[in-house]
């Protein structure tokens, strides 16, 4: 053997022996969630006010898997500082301080077309971002599935947390832990909810695939103003919101690279699981089941 390839083994030798000595690194996931619409059914009366002022047609949870967090809520920061600081938007009320609009947090709801725009351009440069979601018809789905138990009683904050479980079943089996951020709900904790929730996904896959994971999950519910990865997946679920319900698809289309999955879990018209939208079938207004049906 000559002395190149003597060194050459040698080399690759000592490369394998340093890194079956190399811990593995811990694999962490990152999820933020939030919810568009409401599950809101009936008034004080018990009448059911789906699609009426202030109350929702359709009840969403989604989550944004956010590979570095980091990274993400610096830039997001970053594009709020810049835009205050843009004269094109000095009088503008939403972007004043004492109005705890723009000029506290992103917040698609609340801010300008052009904000959202830059927002939405953010959003779709960053790379690392996956975003899922699971959409419930409350008059076609929710409404009938309630009065088929006349005896017990509806309460709202239960379907949230079965769309927890709908949403995290296949996604909690692959990493060594999960970080889970929520957005609040309320003043109430619900951190036992929402991990039995999560616990009832993990059943279900490991009744599904015969897989077990112990991995770690970490719950935080958090204010969106104090997490901009919140703000982001909040962007997200009001361009779907505005798909469903109100049938325009441009927001959703623009941001549909970031898309892996939106679950219409009440579309029966050709499978009694729903439809799955994916990168293979975009999600598009003309192809959602027609409001009035």
């Amino acid at each position: 053997m000559d002395r190149v390839a003597s060194f050459s083994l040698i080399y690759r030798l000592y490369d394998v022996s340093e890194n079956l000595l190399l811990p593995r690194l811990k694999s962490i996931c990152h999820y933020f969630v939030d919810e568009a619409g409401d599950p809101t059914l009936f008034n004080a009366k018990g009448d059911v006010i789906i699609g009426q002022e202030g109350c929702s047609r359709f009840f969403m949870l989604g989550i944004l898997h956010v590979d570095d967090p980091i990274t993400l809520s610096a830039r997001m920061n970053d594009l709020r500082i810049n835009l205050l600081q843009d004269p094109y938007f000095r009088r503008i009320p939403s972007m004043q301080p004492e109005n705890r609009k723009t000029a506290l947090m992103f917040h698609a709801k609340d801010d300008l077309p052009e904000v959202r725009r830059e927002v939405f351009a953010e959003l779709i440069r960053h790379p690392g971002l996956r975003f899922y979601a699971v959409v419930r018809d409350k008059q076609h789905g929710i409404l009938r599935e309630v009065r088929q138990y006349k005896n017990k009683r509806y309460q709202p904050n239960e379907q949230y947390d079965q769309l927890v479980t709908r949403l995290f079943k296949d996604r909690l089996h692959k990493e060594d832990e999960y970080q889970i951020t929520f957005a609040s709900r309320g003043a109430k904790d619900r951190t036992r909810a929402l991990r039995s929730a999560l616990d009832e996904a993990r059943k279900r896959f490991e009744k599904k695939w015969n897989i077990r994971s112990d991995a770690l999950i970490t719950i935080q519910n958090v204010p969106s103003f104090q997490q901009p990865c919140l703000q982001a997946v909040d962007y997200m679920m009001w361009a779907l919101q505005r798909c469903y319900e109100k049938r325009e698809d441009r927001y959703l289309d623009y941001v549909w690279s970031i898309c892996r999955l939106v679950h219409d879990v009440d579309d029966h018209r050709k499978s009694f699981t729903g439809v799955y939208y994916t990168q293979n079938l975009p999600l598009l207004a003309q192809n959602l089941r027609p409001l009035d049906s």
